[in-house]
Parts: structure tokens; C-alpha cells; sequence
């Protein structure tokens, strides 16, 4: 199963801490890292009292279901120091979020594939176009359209995390 993982960090290296944790799905053998987008900067949501945040997308293929990934995915953000304090949108170390897996739509109480939020994110949508700018988002539409209603962005290119495959 094809999946998109959102990555985001804004404490502690945040640069690093992405790296680090394409390292860790690369290094998985459960995953297969098939691509990840470059590095980007973003402003955080909520809270402007915080530093701004480096996204990034990996594209990975994997046989786990969807819970079974949220599971590595959380412990990778453990090991990555990632303390849950119930704040919505608040610093983190490290924040792995399962943003598509196939063309799944799940709406559970611990998992809703597509991610919520997803069709109006400028530091998910750029990277996604960046690794299959002909996606479609199962129930949003396709990626370009979603990204043409963006009002301006104000995402910065980073750079390549380096890591794995490269788009």
C-alpha cells in the first residue's frame, strides 16, 4: 500500500529531527521509503508565541495496516523526545502524521485518513505536489486544484533532507 506520511518539527534541531525521522521510517522494515520532498519552513498554526516549523513529505509503501503505522509512527516520535500535552497546534519535537494510505477514508476516533485539514495545508500540499503533483485526495479532489485555492503561500524551500530516495 502506497502511503503519505506529514512530517513537522520546531523544537530541538528542527531541521535534524526531520532528517532523523526519515532516517528511522528508512531504516524501518516494516516501511519502504519509496521518496521524500525537500525541507520547508513554515509558520506555525496556532499559537505564534513559537518558533516556525520545518515540514516535510515522505512517500512510503508498506503491508501494515493503518493503525499498525500510527503505532511506529508514534514510537518513532517518542524516541524523538515528542511530548503529547493535549496542545493543538503547540511545539513539538517531532510531529508524523499519516496523511493518506491509498485511497483509504477513515474516520475513527484515533485515525482519520485523509488528514484533517489536509486540502487547506501549504506545508502539506507543496511537498505533495512536489513528490505526484497528479494526486487526487479521496474526497477533497485533485492535488492542483486544492493548491490553486491556497491563499498566497508563505512556504521556504529548504533543502533536500537527504535521506533515502529523493524526488
Amino acid at each position: 500500500m502506497l502511503a503519505y506520511i506529514g512530517l513537522g518539527s520546531n523544537l530541538q534541531d528542527p531541521e535534524g529531527q526531520i532528517r532523523s525521522a526519515l532516517q528511522s521510517l528508512y531504516a524501518s522494515p516494516d516501511i519502504q521509503l519509496q521518496q521524500s520532498s525537500s525541507l520547508y519552513r513554515s509558520h506555525p498554526m496556532g499559537a505564534a508565541e513559537q518558533p516556525d516549523y520545518v515540514n516535510a513529505v515522505a512517500k512510503i509503501s508498506t503491508e501494515l495496516y493503518p493503525m499498525e503505522l500510527l503505532a511506529i509512527l508514534q514510537e518513532i516520535e517518542r524516541q524523538h523526545q515528542r511530548v503529547r500535552t493535549g496542545e493543538r497546534w503547540g511545539p513539538r519535537t517531532l510531529d508524523l502524521d499519516i496523511l493518506l494510505y491509498g485511497d483509504l477514508e477513515m474516520h475513527t476516533k484515533a485515525l482519520q485518513i485523509p488528514h484533517p485539514g489536509i486540502s487547506e495545508r501549504e506545508f502539506v500540499l507543496i511537498p505533495l505536489q512536489e513528490i505526484d503533483e497528479n494526486l487526487i485526495i479521496p474526497g477533497k479532489g485533485g492535488l492542483l486544484g486544492l493548491i490553486e485555492k491556497l491563499p498566497q503561500y508563505q512556504l521556504t524551500r529548504l533543502a533536500s533532507p537527504d535521506v533515502g530516495p529523493q524526488s
